[in-house]
């Protein structure tokens, strides 16, 4: 198979696929290496497609019409999970985490979830991981890109966090 008909399958693949998909079972799946699908997500990426890469694997952002929006909070590790069930349960997505090291400058991770479910394992990841969250360089200071359908919604999320004292004033 020529790496333009590869690469084609994997945009398929990925546009089909409501979750993540690894890069082994995209390996599998084409018959090459995981080192080749690494590499031609890497072209894909520079082609404009919208792929960014999870801890469960490789997700194709699909265009949304609605609208994003940085926001700052700060809460201890215990609170991550009601902050994030706080957002997706009024109706928004959290897209990622930013924080500020001092070393390092902006350090960003992926979290893109959007419902309780999506939240549940993304904990489930974090409680069996001996890695830290990414807060635990701020002292629990951090920021989020949320993302929601509309301007109202997006306010509802803002007030619900601040509510419950997540945001940073």
């Amino acid at each position: 198979m020529k790496k333009e008909e590869r690469r084609r399958k994997i945009i398929d693949l990925l546009s089909k696929s409501d979750s993540e998909i690894n890069g082994d079972q995209i390996a599998g799946i084409l018959g090459v290496t995981r080192q080749i699908i690494v590499q031609d997500i890497g072209v894909l990426r520079s082609m404009n497609y919208n792929i960014i890469s999870l801890a469960r694997g490789y997700k194709l952002m699909k265009k949304n019409d609605g609208i994003k929006r940085i926001i700052a909070v700060k809460h201890s590790k215990e609170k991550i999970k009601e902050e994030l069930m706080c957002v997706v349960q009024n109706g928004g997505r959290v897209l990622d985490v930013i924080v500020e090291h001092p070393i390092y400058g902006e350090i960003k991770g992926n979290i893109n979830v959007s419902n309780e479910d999506e939240v549940e394992k993304f904990m489930g990841m974090i409680e069996t991981s001996v890695a830290m969250p990414l807060l635990s360089l701020s002292n629990g200071v951090h920021l989020h890109t949320i993302e929601a359908k509309d301007e109202e919604t997006i306010n509802r999320i803002i007030l619900a966090l601040d509510r419950k004292k997540f945001i940073l004033k």
